[in-house]
């Protein structure tokens, strides 16, 4: 009797084995990011911190999120974002801000670099919407505080979908990648055109 119990275990071990080996490989996605910036002109005396972007918890980790209705939201198990989504957001926007040459310097909060003016913001969507059909929601908005005034000076609310060509996951994160980039070109115009007010040029 115990040698067929302990084939029948070896056996539930083998097979157990090979499932774990049998199981979908996850895709990760990323966004696109600008290329390097240039030396930057220093239009503006201002080097700018970036602080936190608050984000829901489904926003905090990698997996990709859907929408099926007002109060439901879903996650693929398969596919996954390459870091949390808010990490990305972050390094794509002070990529932006560098790339604009119009700042002295442009650095994350706590890091060495110290400034007058803080920008920080929340994510509160970014996901496929699954609503006849379908789209890809960002939602995002953004507050500069000016430390010296000691309150805040700047904000801009950005929500919108943006259609995705087919039913595929790599076709809702193109998506979400251009929705995303018209989302995060519209605070750096907003910035440059507030700190243009700020500081205008010199005759």
């Amino acid at each position: 009797m115990r040698p067929m119990i302990a084939c029948m275990v070896a056996l539930l071990v083998v097979l157990g084995l090979n499932g774990c080996g049998s199981g979908r490989p996850i895709r990760y996605y990323t966004i696109q990011l600008p290329p390097p910036a240039e030396p930057s002109t220093g239009a503006y005396p201002v080097t700018l911190l970036i602080g936190r972007i608050h984000a829901p918890e489904i926003l905090q980790d990698g997996p990709i999120a859907y929408r099926t209705g007002p109060n439901e939201i879903g996650i693929y198990n398969y596919h996954s974002w390459i870091e949390p989504p808010v990490r990305m957001v972050k390094v794509a926007l002070i990529r932006r801000l560098r790339a604009s040459g119009r700042y002295q310097s442009v650095a994350e909060l706590g890091s060495v670099a110290t400034g007058e003016f803080v920008l920080s913001g929340r994510l509160d969507d970014l996901e496929e919407v699954d609503a006849g059909n379908v789209s890809a929601l960002v939602t995002m908005e953004f507050e500069l505080v000016d430390r010296k005034a000691g309150g805040v000076v700047w904000t801009h609310f950005y929500s919108q979908t943006e259609p995705v060509q087919g039913k595929e996951v790599p076709e809702v994160v193109s998506a979400l990648d251009r929705n995303l980039v018209r989302g995060l070109t519209e605070v750096v115009s907003g910035l440059d055109a507030y700190f243009a007010n700020r500081f205008p040029p010199k005759h």
